[in-house]
């Protein structure tokens, strides 16, 4: 944690009562759409940079990211003086990659997706030599992520489930080693969109283990290829997967607007969905959710308002 001290928020944990009376269960919020940078990434990133020797500090750092990685590298390496270029899918929302460079990194637009962008940032850094900060394949980044499951477990030590998104497995990864290290008896459950389900699919061994294509509104958690890494303390450490529709990771970002004051991004109300929906069981009481990230175009807000207006979902909202 020390590593962190300077640069990361220590973020709050809050309860709704209106949302513990939706779900029937206590509900506890780690809202990190309020962490510096708007998501968890910089915490990865500036536990990873923390431990660059002063020659690898020196050469710089590359990335690749769809977006909040890229911010809490160009945070981080701008923090400790070095140099940051970060490889972006095409499409990223304009105000990430503005931000990305508000913070001192040059960014590179390429490819469909963050596979393409990764694939970039691969080559670039063979060409330069220097470190790559990859945004969740890599042990010094996961440990970082995992810091919110301890300040989790300060904050509210009842816990009995942790809720969290799932993307390439880093935040969740993170977590779920560091709350069964004070916690065995917790629960992890993770969640991912259904149109970029790849480690939902690895999990239960059903469907592609690796993606061709994604199809989600949660750009955050758009991932075709999971980690190795994250895949293997995924398969050892997390108890359930869930996968959740557009249109219910839209009516969770709607509902968090509009009852809980929160701007929250599609990869950042996803963890929030499946509860909203009544999917979780009985034997999960008291739930600490993820709400990963902030960093919402607020322009698509129409388009989000009508996704959220499903049958199902008006029953929510209401």
């Amino acid at each position: 944690m020390n590593h962190l001290n300077g640069v990361v928020h220590r973020t709050p944990l809050t309860t709704s009562e209106t949302i513990n009376k939706l779900t029937g269960k206590e509900v506890y919020l780690k809202q990190e759409n309020q962490q510096k940078t708007g998501a968890f990434k910089v915490r990865g990133a500036t536990y990873k940079i923390s431990k660059l020797t002063k020659d690898e500090a020196r050469r710089g750092v590359i990335a690749a990211s769809a977006g909040n990685h890229a911010q809490g590298v160009a945070l981080a390496a701008t923090k400790r003086g070095i140099d940051a270029k970060i490889f972006m899918p095409e499409h990223t929302p304009r105000a990430k990659v503005q931000a990305t460079e508000g913070y001192g990194a040059k960014v590179i637009l390429t490819g469909e997706s963050f596979q393409e962008a990764y694939q970039a940032a691969l080559e670039e850094q063979i060409q330069a030599r220097s470190p790559f900060l990859h945004p969740f394949d890599d042990g010094d980044v996961i440990a970082g992520q995992g810091t919110i499951a301890l300040e989790m477990l300060s904050q509210q030590p009842n816990l009995d489930t942790l809720i969290v998104p799932i993307g390439g497995g880093g935040l969740i990864s993170g977590m779920a080693v560091a709350a069964k290290s004070l916690k065995p008896s917790i629960r992890i459950i993770g969640v991912q969109a259904t149109g970029a389900s790849a480690m939902y699919n690895r999990f239960y061994q059903k469907g592609a283990p690796s993606l061709q294509h994604v199809s989600t509104i949660a750009d955050g958690i758009a991932v075709k290829q999971p980690g190795e890494l994250t895949s293997q303390h995924i398969r050892h450490f997390v108890d359930e997967i869930m996968t959740v529709s557009d249109e219910e990771i839209a009516s969770a970002m709607i509902y968090l607007l509009e009852r809980h004051k929160s701007l929250v991004e599609a990869s950042g109300a996803a963890a929030l969905a499946p509860l909203l929906s009544h999917r979780l069981s009985g034997r999960s009481k008291r739930c600490g959710i993820v709400i990963s990230g902030g960093n919402m175009d607020v322009s698509k807000i129409p388009m989000i308002q009508q996704l959220a207006q499903t049958p199902i979902q008006k029953r929510i909202l209401a």
